[in-house]
């Protein structure tokens, strides 16, 4: 099997790595076939050129936000066609979903006796796409915090004053956008939003009732009865199975092509895509 990872982040959104580097570094590590997800963007993309990607399948991605139950969740949109009308409209739709959360955010933060300056949280982030991490490393900046893991457990976890999820597209748009550019809906790192099996379970079917097919079944580095419960429940749904290291910058913890074992009995998203290009 060919060494695939199919969920990871450039500065486009709120990982580290220019897309180029993204692409060099995953070279490196051995990683055969790649997808660039960022947060509600293709931006990315534009930025690479074919020497970047050479000896390297590209897959086109995205991860979008949306809410199932007041609960945020990401669906991953893999092998799309970039440029096309649905993916335009989704983009703009979750860009001014995101302007108009972060705006909230901050005014949140501020009721919650945080100094936060919106003009340096928007510096953070590049002035791109600013989203709960950059808002995390101005409060350990300004010493609010110790550090990101703080921040949101005291300030912008669920449930938290700069937990906001009410701009984004619904569960049933975000889908659409995904398919109606030629691609596969994937549920993205499902062990993340904490929910029992039942309710994980619930979800998987409204996901694959509005036109979802696959689910990330590896995640990054997790343990085999973690691994072992969602090739089941993929196997139970008739998904397709994925995988990704959800990379955002190089650490002990997360890397690209670092993840979990893929487990044999899933049927893997990627079996029928021998190429990929960027247009």
């Amino acid at each position: 099997m060919i060494k695939v990872d199919l969920h990871s982040h450039t500065l486009v959104s709120d990982g580290k790595l220019t897309p180029s580097e993204l692409v060099q570094r995953a070279k490196l590590n051995g990683v055969e076939m790649l997808s660039i997800t960022d947060h509600d963007t293709v931006l990315a993309y534009e930025q690479l050129s074919a020497v970047d990607h050479d000896g390297l399948i590209i897959v086109p991605g995205i991860e979008f936000s949306t809410q199932w139950r007041g609960i945020g969740i990401h669906i991953v949109g893999l092998n799309l066609t970039l440029d096309s009308s649905s993916i335009k409209e989704g983009v703009a739709q979750q860009e001014k979903a995101r302007v108009d959360r972060a705006l909230l955010i901050a005014e949140r933060l501020i009721k919650a006796k945080c100094p936060v300056d919106f003009q340096r949280v928007e510096e953070i982030a590049n002035y791109s796409h600013v989203g709960r991490p950059h808002f995390a490393q101005h409060l350990v900046e300004l010493g609010v915090v110790k550090d990101i893991s703080a921040a949101f457990k005291k300030y912008l976890g669920d449930g938290k004053a700069g937990d906001v999820k009410q701009f984004w597209a619904d569960l049933p748009t975000i889908v659409d956008w995904i398919v109606n550019a030629g691609g596969v809906a994937v549920l993205a790192h499902p062990l993340k939003y904490k929910m029992t099996r039942t309710k994980l379970s619930a979800l998987l079917d409204e996901f694959i009732a509005v036109g979802g097919r696959g689910m990330e079944v590896v995640s990054g580095m997790q343990t085999q009865q973690e691994t072992s419960l969602l090739a089941r429940l993929c196997h139970e749904k008739g998904l397709f199975a994925s995988c990704g290291s959800d990379f955002h910058q190089p650490s002990q913890w997360s890397e690209l092509g670092m993840m979990s074992p893929f487990p044999a009995n899933c049927e893997p998203i990627w079996g029928e895509w021998a190429s990929a290009s960027i247009d």
